[in-house]
């Protein structure tokens, strides 16, 4: 399920719960009404309970394995790991004998590792 999905799923859910009561107070409910109400507490809180256990979709596990060399000049990167810009993907993330990344010159960079920024 993804983030957005799984947000409205809750909202919607805490809508359905917090609704339930104002209808009982409101309308002097008879049997049927109040039944009803009860159904519509449960579904709306199960919802609630399914929404909150699903796990997030597109789990990224990244892996960089005995990567070759790499260079940046004047300016440029170099990684030869993982790099995850601004820190984004939601899964794990492994760098193993990574190989040799140098920079050269004003403002390079260079990575053999996992690079978050």
């Amino acid at each position: 399920m993804t983030q957005g999905w799984k947000i409205t799923v809750i909202v919607l859910a805490a809508v359905g719960i917090v609704s339930t009561p104002l209808i009982w107070l409101l309308n002097s409910p008879d049997a049927g009404q109040m039944a009803g109400a009860s159904i519509q507490a449960a579904v709306a809180i199960a919802a609630l309970v399914w929404a909150l256990f699903q796990h997030p979709d597109h789990r990224t596990e990244d892996t960089a394995e005995r990567t070759g060399e790499a260079d940046a000049r004047d300016g440029g990167r170099a990684t030869t790991g993982i790099r995850r810009p601004q820190g984004h993907g939601n899964g794990s993330a492994r760098a193993e004998q990574t190989g040799k990344a140098t920079a050269t010159g004003e403002g390079s960079n260079a990575n053999t590792g996992i690079d978050y920024s």
